[in-house]
C-alpha cells in the first residue's frame, strides 16, 4: 500500500504515468538518500578502475601474439608483477584521495542543483549534458597537462604517471596524489556549470574515466567505437606523448586533439621509432 501511494505521489508530480525506467528508479530510491546515491559514483570508479583494464593488461602481460599488430609498442611488454603493483598503487590513491574527495563534495554537488529525483532526464538532454561536460574538461585538461610539463611540475609531479613510457589501462589514474587533485577540477566543471541528474552524473564519470582507460591501453583496434568521434585522440595519440616521455611538448589531449591544433602542440604523422 505505501509503495502504491509513493507511485500515486511520483505520478501526479510530473503530470503523467511513470515510464518503465522511471517505475525502476522510483522504487530503487525511494527509500535511499541523495547521499547513498552520490555514494554510488565510489562503487562505480572501482568497478570500472579494476574490470575494464583487465581485456587489455591480460594481451599485455600474458603476450598474445595474436594482438600485437595492434600494440602500438610491440617490444614492449608489462610484466605481470609490475601491473598488479601499478593496481595496488591506484586503488591506494583511490582509498586515500578519490573516495574522501567524492564524499567531501556532496555538499557542493547540492548546492549546484543536481537532482535525483523525477521525471529522468531525456536521452538528448543526457547526451547533450554530456558533450558539454567532456568539452569543458578536455579544454581545462590540456592546459593543465601542458603545464605538468613545465621542469618543475613534471619533476615533482607529472614524472610519476610518466613511468610508463609504454602505457597500460592500469596506468592512466597512476599519478601523484597531488596529480589526481589537479586534474580533477576540469572534470567538475561542466557538472558545476550545467548541473543535471544524477544519472547524468554517474554516466559522466563512468565514461570519462572508461575513455581515459583505452587511452591508455597500448593497443589501437581498428573496431573501437571510439574512432567514429571527431577530433578524438585516442590511444595511439596519447601512446606518443608517453613514448617521448618528460621532454614531450605535444599531444596532451585529454579526449579530443582541437586544442593540440589549435595551440599548435598536435603531432599527428609520427612512428614509434622516432626519437
Amino acid at each position: 500500500m505505501m509503495q502504491f501511494r509513493i507511485l500515486e505521489d511520483a505520478q501526479a508530480a510530473v503530470g503523467r504515468p511513470l515510464s518503465p525506467l522511471e517505475t525502476i528508479w522510483l522504487n530503487h530510491t525511494s527509500n535511499v538518500t541523495d547521499f547513498q546515491l552520490y555514494c554510488y559514483n565510489i562503487v562505480f570508479l572501482f568497478i570500472v578502475f579494476t574490470l575494464i583494464p583487465l581485456p587489455s593488461v591480460m594481451l599485455d602481460v600474458l603476450r598474445v601474439r595474436a594482438f600485437d599488430k595492434y600494440k602500438l609498442q610491440p617490444g614492449v611488454h608489462t610484466p605481470g608483477s609490475i601491473a598488479f603493483q601499478c593496481y595496488k598503487d591506484v586503488m591506494l590513491t583511490f582509498i586515500v584521495v578519490v573516495g574522501p574527495l567524492q564524499i567531501s563534495s556532496y555538499p557542493v554537488f547540492k548546492m549546484l542543483g543536481f537532482r535525483s529525483n523525477l521525471p529522468l532526464p531525456s536521452l538528448g538532454e543526457i547526451v547533450l549534458q554530456l558533450l558539454v561536460y567532456f568539452l569543458i574538461e578536455d579544454y581545462g585538461n590540456y592546459w593543465l597537462h601542458r603545464w605538468l610539463h613545465s621542469d618543475w611540475a613534471y619533476n615533482n609531479i607529472h614524472y610519476v604517471h610518466h613511468k610508463f613510457m609504454a602505457p597500460m589501462s592500469f596506468a592512466a589514474p597512476y599519478a601523484h596524489w597531488s596529480e589526481v587533485l589537479i586534474l580533477g577540477i576540469p572534470s567538475f566543471v561542466g557538472p558545476a556549470l550545467v548541473p543535471g541528474h544524477m544519472i547524468t552524473f554517474w554516466l559522466w564519470i563512468i565514461f570519462r574515466n572508461m575513455e581515459a582507460l583505452e587511452t591508455h591501453s597500448g593497443y589501437d583496434f581498428p573496431w573501437s567505437l571510439t574512432k567514429l568521434i571527431p577530433f578524438y585522440g585516442g590511444a595511439e595519440y596519447h601512446d606518443y606523448h608517453h613514448f617521448i616521455g618528460g621532454k614531450s611538448q605535444s599531444n596532451f589531449a585529454s579526449v579530443f586533439t582541437y586544442c593540440d591544433r589549435i595551440y599548435g602542440t598536435d603531432k599527428v604523422n609520427f612512428t614509434f621509432d622516432t626519437l
